[in-house]
């Protein structure tokens, strides 16, 4: 065995969704050669070595929901796949799925293979959902395509976003019925399109232009009411449903309810949700009020606890970013209308820290619960464990040495985000990512970034994962007959 490409992590508590352990871990070729007592003795000659003690050896997280280098409202996001990639490794986050989102009309191979141009400088492993906007017989065509030829398993659906990106319930009903027989899970933003436009004006009448008119125009009950309604076409169809940035209690408890009655219905929860309230929004300073505009908006305070409550029982089941970054200067086109802020905040390099701080600090999470939240669930749901999420002989290398007590306060001056402002500003935190291996390689190493523009690889990722097996069983199961008569 050559010592080239060969890291030993030695004296780590290794942390899997399911236990903790002592073990060293031999990382070869971008892969996990050996765990326990004989990574050590494999380990060739030369072999770099990481002292783990005192510290969690966890499966790099996987953020499932990244907008990196998306064109919207008239302007791009300041991280390209790059810049945003290099700040997930800083904080712990090895892999992302992003997403590939067609103009109204155009066809989806064609916006995917523009997006697999602007990610080939990724520094870390990617993968993509692909939004449907629009509906034809071109459409159903590239789905299956997307499916079978470039390992897409999941598609995403914007119910809001009038006169833009919004699917109507027949693209729903459409899409969601073509997911189903390509084995593929469909994704929701679960807002009221209709009625956030109708808010949207109503507020402005009120003469709120303001930041403080966007959450006013986006009520939690417009995300509850699309949640229901895409659970329900869901149900109706037979096909498991994943709604994305779940923000509030109305939308956590239809997702509660529909897994009460069997249903598989999957949640993902905002690091930003879990953590910022609406008050936000108030700011005098209108840069710092408009930095904070994304959808679903913060919600007061309630609402978190909630949030929380659904990740330790196991209702939600992952958490995100929706990291989407716009500096002051794009926010200002907004500053005479709150509905033409660019929509978006940052996080991919503060999610592992902010959760574990806010969780498992506080005895809201187990670290083998925090796993599960972070990259476990993520690549369950998705179709590619045990190659993410789980530290396994076999696995890929992504690992990332967590010091339980290392502390740093997150400000914008430090993060390796483009971005000008941070979400997090002035939070401190307890538990950091001291060290990231990316395919067996460290490069993050306490504090000295080493991401390698290009060094990322497109994940493909099979259709028809266990929820479409277990869910087709079901179906046949309970398949009506005719009465012969």
């Amino acid at each position: 065995m050559s010592s080239s490409h060969t890291l030993l992590i030695r004296g780590a508590t290794v942390v899997n969704a399911d236990r903790e352990f002592a073990a060293d871990v031999l990382c070869v070729a971008g892969k996990i050669a050996a765990i326990g007592a004989r990574a050590a003795e494999l380990a060739p000659a030369g072999t770099q070595t990481l002292d783990g003690s005192g510290q969690y050896l966890l499966p790099g997280g996987i953020d499932p929901h990244t907008h990196m280098q998306l064109p919207f409202m008239g302007t791009v996001t300041q991280d390209d796949f790059f810049s945003g990639t290099a700040a997930a490794l800083a904080g712990g986050t090895t892999s992302i799925i992003d997403f590939v989102i067609p103009n109204p009309q155009q066809p989806l191979m064609d916006a995917y293979q523009q997006w697999r141009g602007w990610a080939e400088k990724s520094a870390a492993d990617y993968g993509f959902h692909v939004a449907v906007t629009w509906w034809s017989e071109g459409v159903h065509a590239d789905m299956g395509r997307l499916v079978a030829e470039e390992g897409i398993n999941s598609f995403k659906h914007f119910m809001a976003y009038k006169n833009a990106i919004m699917c109507d319930d027949e693209t729903l009903v459409n899409s969601f019925k073509r997911a189903l027989e390509l084995g593929a899970m469909p994704t929701v933003h679960a807002e009221n399109g209709e009625l956030v436009y109708l808010l949207q004006q109503e507020v402005a009448r009120m003469g709120i232009t303001g930041p403080e008119g966007h959450p006013l125009s986006r009520p939690p009950m417009v995300e509850g009411e699309a949640a229901n309604r895409a659970i329900a076409i869901a149900e109706v169809l037979g096909v498991p449903i994943y709604i994305v940035h779940v923000s509030c209690i109305e939308a956590a408890e239809a997702i509660s309810r529909a897994r009460a009655r069997g249903q598989r219905v999957y949640g993902e929860v905002l690091a930003g949700h879990l953590l910022i309230d609406d008050s936000v929004y108030r700011d005098p300073d209108f840069a710092k009020a408009a930095a904070y505009v994304m959808s679903p908006p913060f919600r007061p305070k309630i609402h978190q606890e909630f949030l929380w409550r659904g990740l330790q029982s196991g209702q939600l089941h992952t958490t995100a970013t929706d990291h989407c970054t716009f500096c002051a200067s794009q926010k200002a086109a907004g500053r005479d209308n709150f509905a033409k802020i660019p929509n978006g905040c940052g996080g991919v390099e503060e999610r592992m820290a902010v959760i574990w701080d806010a969780g498992v600090n506080t005895g809201r999470l187990t670290p083998s619960e925090f796993v599960a939240i972070t990259s476990a669930n993520t690549a369950r749901l998705f179709n590619i464990y045990p190659q993410k999420g789980c530290i396994a002989e076999g696995a890929d290398a992504d690992l990332v040495l967590w010091d339980p007590q290392g502390t740093k306060t997150i400000s914008a001056e430090t993060h390796h985000s483009r971005n000008d402002f941070n979400i997090f500003e002035g939070r401190s935190v307890r538990g950091i990512a001291s060290h990231t291996i990316s395919q067996g390689r460290l490069v993050y190493a306490d504090g000295d970034l080493r991401a390698v523009q290009g060094a990322g690889r497109y994940i493909k990722r099979p259709a028809f994962g266990p929820n479409f097996k277990a869910q087709q069983l079901r179906t046949q199961d309970l398949a009506p007959t005719a009465i012969q008569r």
